[in-house]
Order: structure tokens, then sequence, then C-alpha cells
């Protein structure tokens, strides 16, 4: 698209022809409601975010549950009872995944997952049906990319620009699918949007041979529950599905106009596929109760608790992960190291047990096996961490090249972490490059005389800065030898400086940082 420079308001005049455009010709119409609706992300891009964020949002999440696989087949039998009375057909998918907090949620495209924390605290199939039926409607419905299409607007038109013109691969406009992931799932839907899931769920679970009625007893329990609970509540389930007595009321007209009280609630049966959660639970708790005292510096309980869990269940991969942290807490590296290799051997493929491996290795010389483990764990899901530490790897030996292609992913991370890799970068990039970093601009002062502006944006000291002031012809290109000035102060990150020239006012000139050091 061709850009227009006159400005109106800070926007250009394309943004106001795009946002016209987006609103004459991106309406369409809700799947589910059948109303009118802004529509410009597509089915395809819908599914798209989901595939793209799906993994690493499970793993950031605590990773599937995989000691009893059976309990998520009977998850999967139920969503696809539900699923197959759909408005949509999406590619519908969920997991459970292993986390004690309560929570379910769903993505665009039909990626859905129920954590462990809340299958022990339903009652009931029909319940269960209730909290799937819920968020199959909110990928149904489109709320999520609803969500995204308004934030979208609200930046002005930027991002409306960029998916109009990337065709169907939204992924491209992605920093990261954890980061989409997050974004996905941590919203909070409308008022609207959660009576609306409330009302189509309750429909697909009467179709799908369900008492919508197991949908008051759930809300009554929400409900409940969500007075007086431990934040650990408040931020799971019910920070982007809040429970209100409108819900329930609500949910007490549609149940009667339903009807289908004769309809099932599958107690007992739901009650015996999820019995080995249940038996299972004190294992969890224990394993809960531990990870408390360890925040708390509690490390000698913090062990007995895990000790016991373990026990309880020996085939729960985070169990070890734990003892693993807390051995590493205490600097015993090798035993951390052996810890870190059961959990492994018992769920290879989540990245947080590769990257405290990794981390252990490092600390105790092991630099090839840090490298390998680190390697794994950015394989599965890339971390500003593993990125950072693969670049310190890299350095060490010798590999400047790989070093800094680390570095250079790290420092996106706007964290302490990343910080320390634009530093790193810094370091390695800066006296070769130190235009990249310390920049430099001429002005005229209030007495016409040329001044360079010297500004270091680079995130350490520099000294020994000096900038060539060269004449320039009207392309551009240098047309003569220069003057250079260097400044006798040590900068700081951040810090500029002025240079008063002897240059005529009437000169073409362009200045370049030439020189800078690191300040050691």
């Amino acid at each position: 698209m061709r850009s227009i420079s006159v400005q109106r308001n800070g926007n250009t005049q394309w943004v106001f022809a795009l946002l016209a455009s987006v609103l004459l010709h991106g309406c369409g119409t809700n799947p589910v409601t059948g109303e009118t609706e802004l529509q410009f992300i597509s089915t395809t891009q819908e599914i798209r975010m989901g595939e793209q964020a799906y993994f690493p949002t499970r793993q950031v999440q605590g990773g599937d549950y995989v000691v009893h696989p059976q309990v998520t087949d009977y998850v999967r039998r139920v969503n696809g009872r539900l699923t197959a009375v759909a408005h949509r057909d999406l590619p519908f998918e969920i997991v459970v995944l292993n986390s004690s907090v309560p929570n379910a949620w769903a993505m665009p495209g039909g990626k859905m997952a129920i954590n462990r924390g809340l299958l022990v605290q339903l009652q009931s199939e029909a319940e269960l049906a209730a909290v799937l039926g819920h968020e199959i409607v909110h990928s149904a419905a489109r709320h999520s990319a609803q969500a995204q299409e308004r934030g979208m607007l609200l930046q002005g038109g930027l991002m409306a620009a960029q998916i109009a013109g990337a065709g169907s691969d939204y992924r491209d406009l992605i920093a990261g699918g954890a980061m989409l992931g997050a974004q996905l799932i941590s919203t909070r839907y409308g008022r609207e949007a959660e009576l609306e899931s409330d009302r189509y769920g309750m429909e697909y679970m009467f179709a799908a041979g369900y008492n919508p009625a197991a949908a008051i007893d759930l809300q009554n329990t929400f409900v409940k529950l969500s007075q007086g609970r431990p934040s650990s509540w408040v931020d799971g389930l019910f920070a982007s599905h809040p429970p209100s007595e409108e819900r329930v009321a609500r949910n007490r007209e549609t149940a009667a106009r339903l009807g289908g009280t004769n309809l099932e609630y599958g107690r007992e049966r739901y009650r015996k596929a999820i019995a080995p959660l249940l038996q299972d639970q004190p294992a969890y708790d224990a394993h809960d109760a531990a990870l408390k005292a360890a925040q708390g510096n509690e490390f000698q309980q913090a062990n007995a608790l895990i000790d016991k869990a373990i026990r309880l269940q020996p085939a729960e991969a985070k169990f070890y992960g734990l003892k693993g942290d807390l051995a590493l807490a205490g600097k015993q590296y090798a035993q951390a190291s052996r810890w870190y290799d059961k959990a492994i051997d018992r769920y290879p493929q989540y990245f947080a047990f590769h990257l405290q491996q990794g981390l252990a290795k490092k600390e105790s010389g092991d630099a090839a096996g840090a490298r390998r483990a680190l390697e794994r764990s950015n394989q599965l899901v890339p971390t500003p961490i593993a990125q950072k530490l693969l670049g310190d790897l890299a350095i060490l030996a010798g590999d400047e090249t790989t070093a800094v292609q680390y570095y250079q992913a790290a420092s996106t991370s706007r964290s302490e972490t990343g910080e320390a890799a634009r530093v790193a970068l810094a370091r390695i990039e800066l006296e070769e490059n130190p235009a990249k970093y310390v920049k430099s601009q001429l002005m005229l002062d209030k007495q016409g005389r040329i001044v360079v502006v010297i500004q270091n944006q680079a995130p350490v000291a520099v000294q020994a800065v000096e900038v060539l002031v060269v004449p320039v012809d009207q392309a551009g290109r240098q047309s003569g030898a220069g003057q250079r000035y260097a400044l006798r102060q040590t900068l700081a990150s951040g810090a500029q400086t002025r240079v008063v020239t002897s240059l005529p006012a009437q000169a073409r000139l362009r200045a370049v940082v030439s020189r800078a050091q690191l300040v050691r």
C-alpha cells in the first residue's frame, strides 16, 4: 500500500482509509448467534493462531498431564459429544494440563485445555460437559478472535494494516507462540460473551444428551468457591470467567426453556473416570505444599513434603523436577542433575526439566551437557533464559557468531534476562560497530554554530568516543575530508553530550561515530 505523508491527528491518511475499508468490507455473520459483526480475522487465521500458541502455552502452564492418560481420553470423549453438535466444524482438540490451579480455556480455532485442578472439583460428567460446552462456544462464537480484532483497531490501525498486507500468514506477526498464548487465554471475556457461552453451551449439552441443569449446579458451586478462596483460585478460572448470581439466574432460565430433566448427569461414571486423580490428590497436595515451603525458604520442610509426594505417586515427573530445583537452590549440582534425569525419563517433552538440567550442568562445569539440555529446552519452548545461557556457552567456546545469534534472540525480552543479553551483545558488537550503539546528530545552537549531539544508547558505559563529521553532496555521498572530534569524558548508558564545531553553518554535513570503547 502506498503511504501518503499528510498527517492528521498523528495518523496518516492511509490508516483512515484502511479502517474505513475494514468497516465497510470486514463484516460477517457470527456462526453461533447469527448476528452481523466486524470480522477481519479469517477462519484460517484463527486456526493458525491456535496452532502456533497451543503447545507452548500448555508447556508454560505445567505441561500435559501424562500419569494416567485414560483421564485425558475420557475428557476427549465427552468433548467429542459436544463438538459434534457445535455450530462450527473446527479442528477441536483438548488436553488435560498438569496444574492444580482450577482453570479451563479455549483458543481461536478450537484448541482447548482443562486443568487437573478443575477436574477434581467437578461432581458429574454433565458438569464437565457444562465447562467444556462453555469453552467450545468461546471458540465457535469467535470470542477470542473478537478480542484480538478489537485490540488491533485500538492500536490505531497499525496491526490491522499488517494483517491486511500479510495474507493468510498471520503467524509472522506474532513475537512468539507462548506470548500469543498468554494473550489469548488471559482475556477477561465481557459479560455478554460469558452469558452467550453459558447459553449456547447449555444448548450443546442438551443436544449431546446431558442434563442442562448441571450448568446451574456448576455456577452455584463456582459462586461459593470464589468467595474467600486463595489467590490461586481467583487467578485461575475465575479471572477470565468470573462467576455471578446473574449467570446462575440466566442458567436457570435456559434450563427451564430447554427441559431435558430426564437427560444424563453421569455422576457415577464421572467419579469412576477421575478416580486416579482423586487417589493421587494427596500426592499433589504434598507437592503444592512443598512448593509453597520452598518459596518461603523452608527447604528442609519442602524436601520432606516432596519426598512424601514421590512415595505416594512415583510416576509423576514434576515431583522429581521439584527435587531437582531444591538441590539446585542448595548448589548441589550433580544431585540436581540426577533428579532432572528422573523427571525427563518420565516426561521428556517438558521444556522446564531440560532448562533446569542445563543450569545444573553449566554450574557443575559440564558445558557440553549444558548445551545439549538447553538446546532441547529451546527447541520445545524458546525462552530468553535458555537463549542467554546458550550465548554464554558459545562465548566460552570462542564462538562469537553463535553467541550473537542467541543474545539477539534473548535481547527482545523485556526482563532482567533480556537486559543481560543486551549488555552481553553490546560488549561483543560495540567496538566493532560503535555507530549502532552511540548515535550522533548535527544541530544548530542559539549562536548559529554547528554542534554534534552524541548519545550513548548502549546498555553499558562507553569512553574514548570519536565522531567524524564529513561534507556530503546532494546525494548524501562524502565529498571531502572530514573533521574528527574526540570526547574526553565517559558516557553512561543513556547519557548525551554536545561538541561545538567550527564548521560553517551553511555546509552540508553528516556525522558518524567512528570509535567507542567499553568501560571495562
